[in-house]
């Protein structure tokens, strides 16, 4: 498989180049060059394959002929070592849990994926790499989890100041070894761009290999189309049409769902369902795409201004305007409606919710009123208890915590405080 720049100004490329750079010379997001769908007989006898098989199948080319097939199916053995359980809630509406890996949020899937496909491909290389990646709350812990303790491999974590849960905050500056955590005076967007002009910069790249780990990496990304394939393994039986609806930030998650509709996932449609930073909202009812300055909500992996990975969705339906919004809705939500929503849940099903899935849930809510015959899931993206001061002040009940979050409460916060780009870039050389 052949990748190539979305800004079509550098030469296509390879599988482990595109992992190992990150972004393309032209600053360009990469893109494979070929989608072949599966065939028909995988998907009708989905239910005959373990989680493992599914993923083989479903990324082997992608990945090819980097990575042999058995260090492939090692990695995804490695990669998938929870479980995806989908929960009815009603005749209409189910999630799919993403939230059962070490870090408890769906971004373990791409984060395992590519720490050992870096760690493949630098195993015999005695240069160090540098991973750079700004999160706005999960990417950071599921890529300092993932990357821990790699080989060759250092990780640097640029996060927004009192922005992400306190959680969140232990799960990415709590690990030490090969993990160092930036604590920057701004917000998500702010941290993007600083990761972006770093991989811009001849300063740096002349002395040192930086990759990114967000979801702009082709290796963060493409994994996360898995979960929407093992969700239809327990879904296909339904005689209702399937619909995702996504809590959508940097929007490779939903991307990733829209490449496993591509390779024959028989999947109607999908909701980007957002918080107030609500900008591809905005564009499917003005066809105006305006990114605009984020905003702080109580969803905060979803506060982006200016997603990253829209510009693939673009690409997958050829930047038709029409195909796009046959395939995608949008709704955006506030912060009181992702209240009502997560005590909706709790009350009338006996499910707690993070705020990430209630906006889920909200999606699905708006989508069935005029599309009754329809099976609506939405991803519960992260455990409830990473936001528990959330959570529990709108169910009014306390929740136990898991063994994953009890291990990083009582550790010591190490992070470096930053405020400008000159920062970061003075950490690096140092």
């Amino acid at each position: 498989m052949k990748y190539y720049s979305l800004n079509k100004k550098a030469p296509n490329t390879t599988f482990r180049d595109a992992v190992i750079k990150g972004l393309a010379p032209d600053k360009g997001l990469y893109f494979p060059e070929n989608i072949t769908p599966l065939p028909a007989s995988f998907f009708e006898n989905i239910n005959d394959l373990s989680y493992n098989d599914i993923a083989f199948e479903a990324i082997q080319q992608f990945v090819s002929p980097d990575i042999p097939k058995d260090v492939l199916k090692t990695i995804i053995a490695e990669t998938l070592s929870f479980d995806f359980p989908v929960i009815q809630l009603n005749d209409n509406i189910s999630t799919l849990e993403l939230f059962h890996g070490p870090t408890m949020a769906f971004k373990d899937v791409g984060a395992r994926f590519m720490a050992r496909c870096l760690g493949y491909f630098n195993q015999d290389n005695t240069n160090e790499v540098t991973v750079l990646v700004a999160t706005s709350g999960d990417t950071g812990g599921a890529v300092a989890n993932g990357f821990l303790g790699v080989k060759g491999v250092n990780v640097v974590i640029l996060y927004p100041s009192g922005k992400v849960s306190d959680i969140q905050e232990k799960q990415l500056t709590t690990l030490g070894q090969n993990i160092k955590a930036l604590e920057v005076d701004g917000v998500f967007d702010d941290c993007q761009d600083m990761v972006k002009r770093a991989f811009l910069d001849t300063d740096l790249t002349s002395k040192m290999q930086l990759t990114s780990a967000n979801s702009i990496n082709v290796a963060r990304w493409l994994p996360q189309l898995l979960y929407f394939m093992f969700a239809y393994k327990q879904l296909y039986k339904t005689k209702k049409e399937i619909v995702f609806s996504v809590p959508s930030g940097n929007f490779g998650n939903v991307c990733a769902g829209m490449m496993a509709q591509q390779l024959g996932l028989p999947i109607k449609h999908f909701i980007a369902s957002n918080n107030q930073n609500n900008v591809v909202t905005n564009y499917l009812k003005t066809e105006e795409y305006t990114p605009k300055p984020s905003v702080q909500t109580i969803s905060n992996a979803m506060d982006v201004g200016n997603p990253s990975n829209f510009i693939r969705i673009q690409e997958i339906y050829k930047n038709n305007f029409s195909t796009l919004k046959n395939n995608l809705s949008s709704y955006s939500f506030t912060d009181n409606q992702t209240k009502d929503a997560l005590k909706e849940i709790h009350d009338q099903y006996n499910y707690v919710a993070d705020p990430h899935g209630a906006v889920g849930y909200l999606g699905c809510k708006a989508y069935l009123k005029e599309h009754q015959n329809t099976h609506c899931v939405f991803l519960e993206t992260a455990h409830p208890t990473k936001f528990l001061d959330v959570v529990e002040e709108v169910i009014k009940q306390k929740q136990p915590l898991p063994v994953q979050i009890e291990a990083v409460m009582d550790k010591t916060k190490v992070a470096t405080k930053i405020s400008t780009y000159d920062d970061l870039k003075t950490f690096l050389l140092d």
